[in-house]
């Protein structure tokens, strides 16, 4: 500061004061929903103009921030964005597969170590800058941009796939009005001189066959493309059409949508639990689900399961989550959201386990039937071949096989066994022993679950039509619900960079990602969906939240951020998250990342195929381009990282000649200007406060907005201002003179 800055300051505050309070005097006050700045424009050429720029805007322009029309309405985005298809089947899976009742111990304590601060921390920074995930990290540090613009990618890449899955259960929705369902029972095949089943679903089932030759039509190979499903391909243009009528106004539009695509899936899952706990067999899903596995919990592959669980269930990395929050008003308690919204997801995950253990248990029980009724049968050809009706209980029928219960069952198993005597010539007899437990520890996740498990089952519901419409139709909203969130997290970060209008972006990008989305409604298109889900966003998205994580503890600083969150939220957060933030996070995350790449290096790249002949599903490993494109996929989605760090280290991109004017905050004040490479902070924040006596040489708008509570207007510059969006997010006292 030069010697005669007191001067300079009187002068400044003189001249800037008076125009201040003459011009604005009558300010409106800040909107409810958002904190709005009124601003006057002063033109080079000495031309007035009024506009609004929202807290957080970057431009003279006149615009303003939408903002959510209630805080229900942002609860239930969020909550929207974070539950969808993966509650339903992946986290039973997870549960079966790993002990049971005891994975959720796991579960909860990563969800506290990991998911709740990240979360936290997303929701916080996307309130504080109000933009989308580029602007945010370009804030915190001009030279981690990338990362926005890698989340960003990675959405697009997941929006190809997800939209996909939408379109199936579209398909299915539409084939559910009808009596009996399509897929209850196998087709037949007429000729001249027999009627015979269709052999692909005679050696499978009947929910099987169709959902690989009726729906999908599928190749045998990812390498035979075999041309469009045509029936797919238009289920695809409903569900983009879908989502971009949804997202064509932002969240004016998408909120209102969330009334009914986030609380609609509960009604469903709360119909299916009371509807199902009614049928036989419930109880015994729902026992095996909660009988606890202890010694499951002490290998490291359950940890890390559950950690990846934890980290995509949030759809933390995604941007989505920033994007919303960046739509909040500034004091908005984001720590209450972070909390209630992750134990709500929670929530779902085990209403949806426990609605899934209890149908596959009804399920499990009618299979269970067959398999009795199938041996009994078995058995009644065998007496009289040294097995004779004595040895069995005397209240046994063997001509009424449908009658016998699972008790009698196993009862002449173990005397039939006895009688036998070695066990090789029991096994030449080709009896099954029929457990129900046996059939509910066929783990099943995925489209598997859902498209052939619980169809399955719903076929040997009352009024099995009704309960498909439903089911179908949530899967639907908790797909959408996940949809709205990541197109958001392409939409908002690129608006808020590039200032292209919503509607025109809205419909390009579901344009440009139906035409791509071509590539997984082909016969083979189902092995481009998998190769998507394995590689395109696991390693990308750790990467990206570690970066996350280690920019705002490391980088911006973890005792700035503290102070950041104090002044917004009005308290101090406790002392826990600066430990998880700044050590215990970004270290599990790590260890997930290295376990996870280990992961993917000792497992060959491969997909499940569905072989017709055989009707069964094998695997195969991608051919070579296939491992191409499996890695262009991890290269491609993480690239944007790298590139923007090299471009701004090596000052490719020059920071104080690229056009973005600087505006920095203090306490709801704002001023704007025009940097000028070579000046330093104190010469241009002159000019952006009086241009009539230090005119810069280049063209600018100078901003002068009225300070909400009165006094001197001072002029603070933003820490790393001159790459665009700057806050003063500590509630600073008066500052020396030496610090202007």
């Amino acid at each position: 500061m030069p010697k005669n800055s007191k001067a300079v300051k009187r002068e400044l505050d003189d001249d800037v004061t008076e125009s201040v309070k003459d011009l604005l005097s009558n300010e409106d006050a800040c909107d409810d929903s958002f904190k709005k700045s009124s601003l006057i424009v002063k033109k080079h050429e000495g031309e007035g103009k009024e506009c609004d720029v929202e807290e957080g805007g970057s431009d003279g322009e006149e615009e303003e921030r939408p903002a959510w029309n209630s805080k229900l309405q942002y609860i239930l985005a969020q909550v929207g964005f974070s539950v969808g298809l993966g509650n339903v089947w992946r986290f039973p899976y997870l549960c079966q597969k790993n002990g049971g009742g005891a994975y959720l111990v796991p579960y909860l304590i990563l969800l506290v170590l990991i998911g709740i601060p990240l979360f936290f921390l997303e929701l916080a920074v996307g309130q504080r800058i109000r933009r989308g995930s580029i602007g945010v990290w370009n804030y915190i540090s001009p030279r981690l941009g990338g990362i926005g613009f890698a989340s960003c990618v990675v959405c697009f890449f997941v929006a190809l796939y997800y939209n996909v899955i939408i379109g199936w259960s579209l398909f299915y929705f539409s084939q559910s009005f009808q009596h009996p369902l399509p897929w209850n029972e196998c087709p037949l095949v007429k000729n001249k001189n027999s009627t015979y089943v269709v052999p692909e679903c005679e050696k499978s089932s009947a929910t099987t066959y169709y959902w690989y030759r009726e729906a999908l039509n599928i190749s045998d190979s990812i390498s035979e493309g075999g041309g469009l499903n045509w029936k797919m391909t238009v289920c695809l243009l409903v569900a983009w059409s879908m989502v971009c009528l949804a997202m064509i106004k932002g969240i004016q539009s998408s909120g209102k949508v969330m009334y009914f695509s986030s609380l609609f899936p509960y009604v469903v899952l709360i119909c299916f639990l009371v509807r199902a706990l009614l049928l036989k067999g419930s109880i015994d899903g729902i026992r095996h689900m909660f009988t606890p596995q202890l010694e499951i919990m002490l290998e490291a592959k359950v940890w890390r399961e559950a950690a990846t669980q934890v980290f995509f269930a949030l759809g933390l990395g995604f941007g989505g989550v920033i994007a919303f929050s960046s739509y909040n008003k500034r004091d908005n308690n984001c720590h209450f959201d972070a909390v209630l919204v992750s134990f709500i997801n929670f929530f779902t995950s085990v209403l949806a386990t426990l609605v899934v253990f209890a149908v596959l248990g009804f399920k499990a029980n009618i299979m269970n039937s067959k398999c009795i009724s199938l041996n009994t049968n078995k058995i009644v050809t065998l007496l009289g071949n040294g097995i004779d009706e004595s040895l069995f209980p005397h209240h046994i029928n063997l001509s009424q096989s449908s009658q016998i219960s699972a008790e009698d069952y196993h009862q002449m198993i173990e005397s039939i066994k006895g009688k036998v005597g070695d066990e090789d010539e029991f096994q030449k007899l080709g009896l099954e022993p029929c457990s129900i437990e046996d059939e509910l520890n066929k783990a099943v996740q995925g489209t598997g679950l859902a498209f052939i498990a619980f169809t399955e089952a719903m076929t040997h519901f009352p009024a099995s039509p009704f309960w498909s419409v439903m089911f179908f139709l949530m899967l639907v909203n908790l797909g959408l619900g996940s949809m709205f969130g990541t197109i958001e997290g392409i939409l908002t970060p690129l608006i808020d960079t590039f200032k292209v209008r919503k509607e025109f972006l809205t419909v390009g990008c579901c344009v440009l990602a139906f035409s791509i989305g071509l590539t997984f409604v082909q016969r083979s298109g189902n092995y481009f969906v998998a190769m998507f889900d394995d590689y395109s966003a696991t390693l990308p998205l750790l990467i990206v939240v570690i970066l996350e994580n280690v920019a705002v503890a490391w980088i911006y600083g973890i005792e700035k951020f503290f102070e950041d969150l104090k002044d917004m939220l009005g308290f101090t957060p406790y002392r826990f998250y600066y430990y998880m933030w700044k050590y215990i996070t970004p270290i599990l995350l790590l260890v997930l990342l290295c376990s996870s790449l280990i992961q993917l290096t000792m497992t060959p790249p491969s997909y499940s195929a569905w072989i017709e002949e055989e009707a069964r599903e094998q695997t195969l490993r991608f051919p070579l381009w296939g491992i191409v494109v499996c890695i262009s996929l991890v290269v491609m989605a993480i690239m944007p990282v790298p590139i923007v760090f090299g471009l701004r280290y090596f000052n490719i991109i020059d920071d104080n000649t690229s056009g973005l004017s600087t505006v920095s905050y203090k306490k709801g004040r704002i001023i704007k200007e025009s940097a000028r490479p070579g000046e330093d902070d104190d010469t241009s924040l002159i000019q952006g406060k009086s241009p009539s006596k230090a005119p810069p040489a280049m063209p600018g708008s100078t901003i002068y907005r009225k300070q909400s509570g009165g006094g001197n207007p001072d002029a603070d510059t933003a820490p790393n201002g001159r790459y665009g969006i700057g806050y003063l997010m500590a509630d600073m006292p008066d500052m020396p003179e030496s610090d202007l």
